[in-house]
């Protein structure tokens, strides 16, 4: 090959990559509600977290035995535990209810936040809010919004797949999603079947609210700086200390079986089991397992959110 030859190439090369940093540079720096192909959107998003999911899986499940296991133990000792007893399918115990559930839980999630975010930064505008305070409001709205809305369908997802989870070889109760839905409504009825949702709308809805409004703050940089060495670890890490031990004590009351003979758990019992069983320590059983699941869907999201949404965006809506 010529030196004319290769140097043609490199001035394609160059070309091509110039027109596509052209091509984002042009692209408006939030992809709202209304610019979106709501069926592309959800199908899309439906597989794209349906994957992270399944990713991150394992450590959810090692989290839930360390939060409801009676003697402390380490997060190695637990795994060693669940593959000695069940081998490496033991990590993916109550994974199939969880994913039907996480596609339509992720579907009003995404639609809560999107919605929310557009009629909301839409009104702050009207009322004189500068464009990055509206849309920092906007998104902390539309982060409690999504949590909420999610929580729905998350927390009788949570209640049987966390209890698919703990379930071994030598003591099942359950048979699979559908036969704990049937058997935790016939011993509880509905409200059962919604253990924690209280406990999980304040848990969940203040870390969403701080989360997007901070990524509104971020996106635009996010989205034009690939490879930004921005770290998701440090607020990961802050959001699993401070909600941590709501977790834990709704991960135990969700679990925690009722007998006809026995009181019915409530938050306070539960906790002052927890505390009588291991002190504050004991709130905070699962902290790695799920710091490490919060800081990789915290990066999954920022990397890939915004590639989603303009994936999804309508035919002509850059025009």
């Amino acid at each position: 090959m010529s030196f004319g030859v290769v140097g043609m190439e490199e001035e394609r090369g160059a070309a091509a990559a110039a027109a596509a940093a052209e091509e984002i540079r042009r692209l408006p720096a939030e992809v709202n509600w209304e610019m979106l192909d709501k069926s592309r959107f959800f199908v899309l998003g439906a597989a794209l977290f349906s994957g992270v999911s399944a990713a991150l899986y394992p450590a959810v499940v090692v989290k839930t035995h360390l939060q409801v296991a009676p003697p402390p133990q380490a997060a190695t000792a637990t795994v060693s535990a669940i593959l000695r007893r069940d081998g490496l399918r033991g990590f993916y115990r109550g994974f199939g209810a969880s994913l039907a559930g996480t596609v339509p839980a992720r579907a009003l999630y995404m639609a809560a936040l999107e919605a929310t975010k557009s009629s909301v930064g839409s009104a702050a505008l009207r009322f004189g809010v500068s464009e990055p305070a509206a849309s920092a409001v906007a998104s902390a709205a539309a982060g409690v919004s999504a949590a909420v809305a999610a929580q729905v369908v998350w927390t009788p997802v949570d209640v049987i797949s966390q209890r698919l989870m703990v379930q071994t070889s030598a003591t099942t109760r359950y048979s699979g999603g559908a036969d704990a839905f049937r058997k935790i409504l016939l011993a509880d009825g509905v409200r059962g079947l919604y253990r924690g949702f209280g406990l999980s709308i304040i848990t969940y809805a203040p870390s969403n609210a701080v989360w997007w409004a901070s990524y509104a703050m971020a996106q635009r940089f996010v989205w034009r700086v690939v490879g930004t060495d921005r770290s998701e670890s440090y607020p990961a890490l802050m959001a699993a200390l401070v909600t941590m031990p709501l977790d834990t004590v709704k991960t135990r009351l969700q679990v925690m079986e009722t007998d006809a003979a026995a009181a019915r758990p409530t938050l306070a019992s539960t906790m002052r089991g927890l505390l009588k069983e291991g002190g504050w320590a004991a709130c905070y059983r699962g902290l790695g397992p799920r710091w490490g699941s919060m800081s990789l869907s915290a990066a999954t999201m920022v990397t890939t959110y915004e590639f989603l949404k303009r994936l999804s965006a309508k035919e002509g809506s850059f025009d």
